[in-house]
């Protein structure tokens, strides 16, 4: 009976969305949104794009239609993409903080160490009001021309990775070269920590493992095994989750604000759907890239809370540089510290009633 129920049920969902895709498609669309990811269709970010595209056009009924440029087609670096947004031959492009930095400094505050714990407090913060913070910041940066639609992820956290030895202390740190961005507030961590940043493109660095010009990097899981950085030695990784690879989204604000009401709300919720896409992508690629790295002899090493607690008063003093160096450095630090202290509360206080 239930098999029965279940099949029942799941053919009135295909019926369904094949009965939307239809609608969509019998439309001619008024809307054209052109939208890019400098990255391929096996990243998250094309992931959230399909998502956002689907639900776009069917919750539209055909009236916006939404075109993907994965990889480099229309631009190729942060700074080019987001000059796209702001002049609108681009509508929707997705960054990394390190890919807005140059327009936006005050964006890195996502890539500061150890502030946000786990993907509970990260998500509940990326919902909520800081990234309207960013918006506002950002819409007045650009002259109202580059708007910020949301926040999701782009491969988990970032961990510290080394050819030399398990790190489980910042002491462990001392002396390695770690390769970072060229950006200034990485570079600072590293040094916080003992190690020598040392700046590296990103296409040299499986080579530089291999020669000994770099001995570590701050990546994530999926990012390490998908360059097959393991057979240039990298073999040890560190779980401390210094920092949440957050991803941008940012939309050509003229075009959005020149929709009716009601276009506007499927766009909104197209990018909760692409956020929510973006949230479950990582957790889910990760299990199997962590699975093959330990099974090629990798070395994974969870810190135990003493030890993170470490991590974090050792990188103290780039809040302090962050704060002094980055124009209104303290008015999102302040934004995003207690964005965090409201999502711990709120998750802390769920939690111990769920487990009444």
């Amino acid at each position: 009976m239930l098999n029965g129920i279940t099949k029942a049920l799941m053919g009135a969902a295909l019926l369904a969305s094949s009965a939307l895709t239809t609608v969509a498609e019998s439309h001619a669309a008024e809307i054209t949104l052109r939208a890019t990811a400098n990255s391929n269709e096996n990243d998250e970010d094309y992931d959230g794009l399909v998502v956002f595209k689907n639900y776009v056009e069917a919750a539209s009924n055909g009236k916006v239609e939404v075109e993907l440029f994965i990889g480099t087609q229309l631009c190729s670096k942060g700074a080019e993409c987001l000059q796209g947004v702001a002049d609108g031959s681009i509508d929707i492009y997705i960054s990394t903080s390190g890919g807005a930095a140059g327009i936006f400094p005050y964006v890195q505050v996502l890539d500061l160490p150890y502030l946000m714990a786990d993907d509970r407090i990260a998500e509940a913060v990326m919902q909520g009001d800081f990234v309207r913070t960013l918006r506002k910041m950002a819409l007045a940066d650009s002259g109202d021309a580059i708007r910020l639609m949301t926040v999701g992820n782009t491969g988990g956290w970032r961990n510290f990775a080394n050819t030399k030895r398990r790190v489980q202390m910042p002491s462990d740190m001392e002396g390695l070269k770690i390769r970072t961005v060229v950006a200034d507030l990485p570079q600072e961590l590293v040094k916080a920590l003992g190690a020598s940043p040392t700046p590296i493109p990103w296409p040299e660095l499986f080579t530089s493992f291999q020669t000994g010009v770099v001995e570590g990097s701050k990546n994530g899981i999926t990012d390490i095994m998908g360059m097959k950085f393991p057979d240039a030695g990298l073999n040890y990784v560190t779980l401390d989750g210094h920092a949440y690879m957050g991803a941008l989204w940012w939309m050509n604000n003229e075009k959005f604000m020149g929709m009716d009401d009601e276009t506007k709300r499927v766009i909104v919720d197209g990018f909760y759907a692409l956020q929510q896409a973006t949230f479950a992508s990582p957790k889910r690629k990760s299990i199997a890239a962590y699975e093959a790295f330990v099974e090629g002899g990798g070395d994974l090493y969870v810190p135990t809370p003493a030890e993170k607690a470490a991590f974090k008063e050792a990188a103290t003093p780039v809040y302090d540089w962050f704060k002094s160096n980055i124009d209104q450095g303290d008015v999102i630090f302040d934004a995003l510290t207690a964005a965090v202290a409201e999502a711990e509360a709120s998750i802390d206080g769920g939690r111990a009633m769920d487990m009444e």
